[in-house]
């Protein structure tokens, strides 16, 4: 026989109470008056029969109190092992630690907690041979009393895993012996319905889920900068995207935005269940170095998801490189730093250079060999602009239209130029509502005198005009080609063809074509889980594609990614190593290269779990041997099912034995009471 709850054993102390209270009454002395000695045979018959009436009761008594106790023990027969379960693989038991089962029920302790205590349970159900397997923790199964200790250290580690763990879904997959058991919250989001149609059919697999109780749950969901271009001691929006994803609605939730160790603001958000609250906060860098970036939420109890990293890095400077006879805009791009100008001749081109430039500007150059066509075709392609000002001679025309066709843009016509042939057009207002011209203006200007232009160039495939002539034509158009952009003017810069280059127009222009090919496509932060990011490294940081050995550095811990470079971006493959939340350092030799923000994984936010209802129907009639257990926050259902499955429960006897002595004592006592009433009155 074996017990589920051995611990009542100590009530077998109050079997002690009836054997008190029998000694007590036997030490009570009852005088007996008599006048003649034939009575004394007589008194001692009726002693007798007293003294077997009080052993009686007292038996029943304690007999009734060791049925209670065994009542409360739980106690069942275990069935007899087959040599099929003798020589089946160890039971396996998968207890969910994800931050989700921070969750309270409604004792106050959390999910995590109870689905431990579950599991330790377990082991009292088996035969101390049988193994048990701990997925998530140990590869192997061990013995009962190896399986507590393996627990006890699996909710100290610190690492957490969902029920959503690969090995957790092989398990459930399997038709093999054994049995499997998945005490989770079973999180909506972290698998999909599909998951449970590829439940075995064969081994018997028991779901037991674990309910907490309602509570909102507000969580950061993204947070980023609408504008690319971050400036030490200047202020730029960040905003700040926050969701509910629990089950009741979060009112005054204080936030707090701190910069390095500084806090920088703070308010008070309202969020109701599902719903998506945006905020806003100005923030500044105070100076040009990369500075760590915390959002903080108070929101209990769940707290695991209340605190968002992000990384701010200073903008940095835009690389312009002309190409040309003269420089024609350096005037313009030298007194502003966030620009980082250079200019070169077509016979003393940099490619080097070339490559690293955001933007290239062609002004007028008369020779584009072959070479120059090239580096310019990979300028856009990795995701730069070019900026074309073409020549008004003749000979030069024949180079920019290959330019123009390897570039994508279309077949150029030209227009006569010579003496006597040059008919100026004034330019048409600029489009305020075009994105080309988004905050460069800060009003609409009255009565502004145009530049006039004589255009020389026109082309057949129709791109953007950012600027036009009176008669429509385009003066300043855009093309998108693949990651890169296009920009050709009709005109040459030429005082003789424009006077675009003295109007008040001119430097907004250059300013918004550098400040467009500028592309920071690295976000603020990441998330857990992700397989992949590609960001940006600077060319100084740079190594050969046969030297790269990029790692990831947090503390103590060194993470080796798979890696791959392309020009001057770099593909990591995220370890699934990497599992904790905070900042990582990535190093090349030793020496820091950038700095990382991972946060968790936005699916353990959201609350929503399948009810017990819910999980047998997505389990179906057609699998028997999956059973899903209402628990009802008690441990003791995970017990009684496995007694139920493993033997005879013998409880109901105990109930029954319990009752019987009660019955039989009351019986016995009328029984007495009734025979010394009908005793003679002079017997």
């Amino acid at each position: 026989m074996h017990l589920l709850f051995p611990g009542f054993l100590w009530g077998l102390l109050g079997a002690s109470i009836p054997l008190l209270i029998h000694l007590l009454q036997l030490r009570r002395l009852q005088r007996i008056r008599f006048t003649n000695t034939g009575f004394i045979r007589e008194i001692e018959s009726k002693t007798g029969r007293r003294r077997l009436q009080d052993w009686i009761v007292l038996g029943l008594r304690i007999l009734a109190v060791v049925s209670l106790v065994l009542l409360f023990c739980q106690p069942y027969l275990p069935a007899p092992l087959t040599a099929q379960v003798a020589s089946a693989p160890q039971v396996q038991v998968f207890a969910d630690n994800s931050p989700s089962m921070q969750l309270l029920t409604d004792d106050k302790g959390s999910l995590a907690n109870k689905a431990v205590a579950m599991a330790n349970t377990l082991g009292d159900n088996y035969p101390s041979d049988m193994r048990i397997q701990l997925l998530g923790y140990s590869g192997q199964g061990v013995a009962k009393n190896a399986f507590r200790a393996a627990l006890e250290n699996y909710t100290q580690r610190g690492q957490t895993v969902g029920w959503g763990l690969p090995a957790v879904k092989q398990a459930w997959e399997k038709d093999k012996g054994g049995t499997l058991y998945v005490l989770s919250d079973f999180q909506k989001d972290e698998a999909s319905i599909s998951e449970f149609t590829q439940l075995s059919k064969k081994r018997e697999i028991v779901l037991v889920p674990q309910k907490g109780k309602p509570t909102g749950n507000i969580y950061i969901d993204s947070v980023w900068l609408n504008d690319a271009f971050v400036r030490p001691r200047v202020n730029f929006d960040l905003h700040i995207r926050l969701r509910n994803g629990g089950s009741e609605p979060v009112i005054n939730c204080p936030v707090k935005v701190f910069v390095g160790n500084r806090q920088m603001a703070a308010l008070q958000t309202t969020v109701a269940v599902g719903q998506l609250v945006e905020k806003v906060v100005q923030l500044q860098l105070p100076n040009e170095k990369l500075v760590t970036g915390q959002v903080m939420l108070a929101d209990e109890p769940v707290t695991f998801d209340n605190t968002y990293d992000f990384i701010l890095q200073p903008t940095d400077a835009i690389q312009v490189v002309e190409v040309g006879p003269a420089p024609l805009t350096q005037a313009a791009y030298k007194n502003e730093p966030l620009f980082r100008y250079s200019y070169t001749r077509t016979q003393q081109v940099n490619f080097g250079k070339l490559q690293q430039a955001n933007l290239v500007l062609l002004s007028e150059p008369l020779e584009l060999d072959a070479g120059l066509r090239a580096a310019l075709v990979s300028v856009v392609q990795r995701g730069g602009s070019i900026v074309i000002v073409p020549p008004a001679l003749p000979q030069a025309h024949q180079a920019y239209g290959q330019l123009l066709q390897a570039l994508g843009v279309g077949r150029a016509q030209w227009e006569n130029s010579g003496p006597g042939q040059l008919v100026p057009q004034e330019l048409a207002s600029p489009n305020l509502q075009s994105p080309f011209f988004k905050d460069v203006f800060g009003a609409q200007p009255r009565q502004v005198a145009m530049p006039e232009v004589s255009p020389v160039l026109r082309l057949a495939n129709g791109g953007t005009d950012i600027l036009r002539l009176r008669d429509g034509m385009g003066f300043l158009t855009e093309f998108e080609q693949g990651p890169g952009r296009v920009y050709v003017f009709s005109a040459p810069f030429d005082k003789k063809y424009s006077d675009f280059t003295g109007h008040a127009l001119f430097v907004p222009v250059l300013y918004r074509l550098a400040m467009l090919s500028y592309r920071n496509d690295q976000p603020l932060a990441y998330r857990v889980g992700q397989q992949r990011i590609e960001l940006r490294v600077p060319a100084a940081k740079l190594a050969s594609a046969g030297e790269a050995d990029y790692r990831l550095v947090r503390d103590s811990v060194t993470l080796v990614p798979g890696q791959r470079l392309l020009g001057q971006k770099l593909q990591l493959e995220i370890p699934s190593e990497l599992t904790k939340p905070g900042f990582y350092q990535l190093q090349r030799q030793g020496k820091p290269v950038a700095t990382l923000a991972f946060n968790g994984n936005k699916k353990e936010s959201e609350l929503a779990a399948y009810s017990v209802a819910e999980l047998r129907q997505l389990v179906g009639p057609n699998r028997p041997n999956v059973h899903v257990l209402d628990v009802d926050e008690q441990p003791a259902a995970l017990r009684n099912y496995r007694a139920e499955q493993t033997g005879q429960p013998l409880w109901r006897y105990c109930l029954l034995l319990a009752l019987a002595c009660l019955l039989a004592e009351s019986a016995v006592l009328r029984w007495g009471r009734r025979a010394q009433a009908l005793r003679p009155a002079g017997s």
